[in-house]
């Protein structure tokens, strides 16, 4: 890393754990063929990553959690071949009105959004605001929390960002990225010369999924939560009219662009959205895992620089050097 003045500035809570997120594994592991590259427990392992990059750190598990866990663990052992086991029927639990077990189906068809070409962007972006706090489509689904987390930043904006879902930091402010991602994603819009107040923040789902007896745990938006809020991205950007976006993370990339694969797949080119550029970076949660590289993180300005290439923005040799190996 290249020696500066001032360092570079971007340099598992688990109450009441994910039990469903061990049966979804549960279910891939049985699919799992016996000349797969994949181990069961490899599942377990990316899920627990990508918790602890959300900022989780701790888990609760029943006693149904611990009895999958030993069982992922036997599945891992050598010379043991993957089994289907059929499971008893259960009575379902009053908690689990937000039932996270089924097989994902294919989005619904969802109403597109009122929109009233009059006003200003502050007004226009204000009536979607008020339709999105009692969206049916959204709110039907009976898997997303109440409280609504629309957006924040600049109508003007020739740079919008676009995130998965709001946490619990941003469901209690009510404002997109905000906590220890939030502060990571100031960050490097500083490193880029921009301020939080100059650019755009959305999310591609307005509303915190949900999970039985949740507190500060979050979890991944399902795909028919995403396409219930896309019609207010999508009014969104057509408002704003940003010169480029930036998906940060795999879930903004898969719902805004319909991708699939891992970020490190999607990004390093440019994709298309309607007619505006996309670029995809990773979440500023993935570098606040402990160990982040150097790598992760040169990944993340390389990216960066082809942005602030694209709206034309001064980069200094300094900046260039961002992360890069000593010579």
């Amino acid at each position: 890393m290249e020696q500066v003045e001032e360092p570079p500035p971007f340099g598992i809570s688990w109450v009441d754990g994910p039990v469903r997120e061990i049966q979804r594994l549960h279910r891939r592991a049985d699919r799992i063929t016996p000349w797969s590259v994949t181990r069961p427990v490899d599942l377990l392992i990316e899920f627990l990553e990508s918790e602890h990059a959300r900022g989780n750190t701790h888990m609760y598990l029943d006693e149904e959690g611990r009895d999958g866990l030993r069982d992922l663990f036997e599945r891992s052992r050598p010379g043991n071949k993957p089994q289907v086991v059929a499971k008893p029927q259960q009575e379902q639990a009053p908690v689990a009105q937000v039932s996270l077990d089924a097989p994902p189906s294919e989005p619904a068809v969802v109403p597109a959004v009122s929109r009233d070409e009059s006003g200003s962007r502050e007004e226009r972006l204000a009536a979607l605001r008020s339709q999105a706090e009692n969206w049916q489509p959204a709110k039907e689904l009976g898997t997303l929390r109440d409280t609504m987390v629309f957006s924040t930043g600049n109508p003007q904006a020739r740079l919008m960002l676009v995130g998965e879902a709001p946490g619990y930091q941003e469901e209690r402010e009510r404002e997109p990225f905000v906590g220890p991602a939030g502060q990571k994603l100031n960050d490097i819009l500083k490193a880029m010369g921009v301020s939080r107040e100059e650019v755009y923040i959305s999310n591609i789902v307005k509303f915190r999924p949900a999970t039985p007896n949740q507190t500060t745990n979050n979890r991944k938006p399902t795909p028919e939560e995403m396409a219930s809020c896309m019609p207010f991205v999508r009014a969104e950007i057509e408002i704003v009219q940003p010169e480029c976006i930036v998906a940060l993370g795999g879930t903004a990339a898969e719902g805004l662009l319909g991708l699939e694969g891992t970020v490190t797949s999607m990004r390093g080119s440019w994709h298309d959205f309607e007619g505006t550029p996309v670029r995809v970076s990773y979440h500023p949660s993935y570098l606040l895992q402990s160990g982040s590289s150097s790598t992760a993180k040169r990944s993340v300005w390389e990216d960066m620089l082809a942005v602030m290439e694209k709206l034309e923005l001064p980069i200094s040799e300094k900046q260039r050097g961002y992360f890069l190996p000593k010579k």
